[in-house]
C-alpha cells in the first residue's frame, strides 16, 4: 500500500507554502535547475559500458574543460564538493605534508578542517571573514619558507559564506615571486559557471568545483580539473586512497568511461548545461553574473543596510552577504528571523549566515539559472520580508536595482 509522507518530511510540501507560484530559491546554492536541464535528466538510464555512453562521456569530458579554462584533463566524480576536497588533496600530498591556507570564511575553515582529519598540517593563515586571500601574507610566509616544507597552497575563489571573490592570478603571482615550489589548489566550487575563473592561465594545479551552483545542476558531481605538475605529483604521491584516485579514472575516462558507476542521468543533465553555457557564451554569462550583483548592492545600498565584503574589487558576482542593523543597545536584528518571514510569507529562501556569521547576516543569491525578472523578484521579496519582519530600513531598494538594471 502506497503512504504519503508526514508534512513534515515531505519534501514537495514547501513548494505551495503560501497557494500559487513558484518557490523562490534564492540560496546561494544549490541553485535552480532550468527546465531544459531538468528535461534533458528525464531519460532512462543507459549501460555505463556501452556505445552510446561512451559517447556522452567523450563529449562532456572534452565539452567541460573551456568552463574550467583549461586544456587538461576535468575528472569528474559522483560525489559533493566536499569529495573534490579531499580528491585534490589525497592525490598530491604525503601523509603529514604541510599546507598554508587562508582564512576567507566558513568553507575555507571546513576545507582547513579535512585536511586535518586526513593527516595534514594545514597552517591557517587568519582573516575577518569580509576580505578575500592577501596575496601579500602568502608570498611573505612563502621567502620565509626556505626549507620548502610547504607542499600546497590551498585557497577559495569564491568564498560562499561571505560573498568575497579571491584574487587568484595574484595568488599564483605570489607563489612565483617567492620562488617556491608549492601546488596551487582552488576551490570554485561557488565560482565556476558564474564568475570567470581560468584553470590554465592561472597556473592553478588543482581546480575543486561542484555541480549545483553555477553549473546548473542538482547535487551530485564533483570536479577536479588538474594540471600536468600535480598528475605528475600523483604518480609518486603516499596518501591512502582508492575512490578518488586519478589515474584509474584518467585511463578510463581516455576511452569515454569510468572505472566505477557514474551519474549517469547527472551527466546527461551536464551535457545540456555545458551546452547552454556555450549558447549564452561564456563572456556573457560571467557579465550577467557581475550585472545581477551590482544591481543586488544598489538594493542593498538603497535600503541602508551594509554588503559583508569590505572590499569592493572583491564584491562577489555569485551572491550577496547582508548585514543585519542593530538594534539601541548594539545587538543585530534577527537575520534569522527575517529569513522565516520570507520563507513563510512570500515562499523565498535566503541563505543563512553560517559559523560566525549565524543570526547577523544573510545571503541572497544570484547564481546560476538567473535574469533580469527573477532578481527583481527576488529583491522584491526581500523589502517585503524586511517590512514584515519589522527590521529598519529605507525604502526604495527594489527600485534602484530596476534603475540600475534599466541602465546597464
Amino acid at each position: 500500500m502506497q503512504r504519503d509522507l508526514p508534512n513534515s518530511i515531505n519534501p514537495r510540501s514547501s513548494l505551495n507554502r503560501i497557494g500559487q507560484g513558484r518557490h523562490f530559491l534564492q540560496i546561494p546554492g544549490p541553485t535552480n535547475v532550468p527546465d531544459r536541464v531538468l528535461r534533458a535528466m528525464d531519460f532512462p538510464t543507459i549501460d555505463h559500458r556501452g556505445p552510446e555512453f561512451q559517447q556522452l562521456a567523450l563529449r562532456i569530458l572534452e565539452g567541460v574543460r573551456p568552463v574550467f579554462g583549461t586544456k587538461n584533463p576535468v575528472i569528474i566524480y559522483p560525489a559533493s564538493g566536499t569529495g573534490a576536497w579531499e580528491a585534490a588533496l589525497v592525490n598530491v600530498l604525503n601523509p603529514g605534508d604541510q599546507v598554508l591556507m587562508y582564512e576567507t570564511g566558513h568553507f575555507a575553515t571546513l576545507w582547513k578542517r579535512l585536511a586535518e582529519r586526513l593527516g595534514l598540517k594545514p597552517e591557517f593563515i587568519g582573516g575577518d571573514w569580509r576580505r578575500g586571500v592577501d596575496a601579500n601574507a602568502i608570498e611573505e610566509r612563502l621567502k620565509n619558507d626556505t626549507g620548502h616544507t610547504i607542499k600546497a597552497v590551498c585557497a577559495v575563489h569564491n568564498e560562499t559564506s561571505t560573498g568575497v571573490t579571491s584574487n587568484i592570478a595574484a595568488v599564483r603571482k605570489a607563489i612565483d615571486a617567492a620562488k617556491h615550489p608549492a601546488l596551487l589548489l582552488v576551490d570554485t566550487i561557488s565560482s565556476m559557471g558564474s564568475v570567470d575563473y581560468r584553470h590554465d592561465e592561472w597556473g592553478v594545479d588543482v581546480t575543486v568545483a561542484g555541480s549545483q551552483k553555477g553549473l546548473m545542476l542538482p547535487p551530485g558531481l564533483s570536479f577536479n580539473a588538474v594540471s600536468d605538475k600535480a598528475i605528475a605529483v600523483s604518480k609518486t604521491n603516499t596518501m591512502p586512497k582508492a575512490y578518488w584516485a586519478w589515474d584509474e579514472i584518467l585511463t578510463a575516462n581516455a576511452n569515454g568511461f569510468w572505472p566505477t558507476t557514474p551519474a549517469t542521468n547527472i551527466l546527461y543533465g551536464l551535457a545540456e548545461a555545458i551546452d547552454m553555457l556555450n549558447e549564452e557564451g561564456l563572456s556573457n554569462v560571467f557579465a550577467r553574473h557581475l550585472r545581477h550583483a551590482q544591481a543586488t548592492r544598489a538594493a542593498v545600498e538603497a535600503w541602508g543596510l551594509e554588503v559583508l565584503c569590505q572590499n569592493p574589487a572583491e564584491y562577489s558576482p555569485a551572491l550577496t552577504a547582508v548585514v543585519m542593523p542593530k538594534k539601541p543597545d548594539g545587538t543585530y536584528y534577527n537575520a534569522d528571523a527575517l529569513r522565516k518571514t520570507a520563507l513563510e510569507k512570500f515562499n523565498m529562501s535566503l541563505g543563512t549566515g553560517l559559523s560566525k556569521l549565524s543570526g547577523w547576516v544573510f545571503r541572497i543569491g544570484h547564481l546560476g539559472d538567473f535574469n533580469d525578472l527573477t532578481l527583481l523578484g527576488t529583491l522584491g521579496g526581500v523589502e517585503m520580508a524586511l517590512e514584515a519582519a519589522g527590521v529598519p530600513h529605507k525604502k526604495g531598494g527594489t527600485q534602484a536595482a530596476i534603475d540600475y538594471l534599466a541602465k546597464a
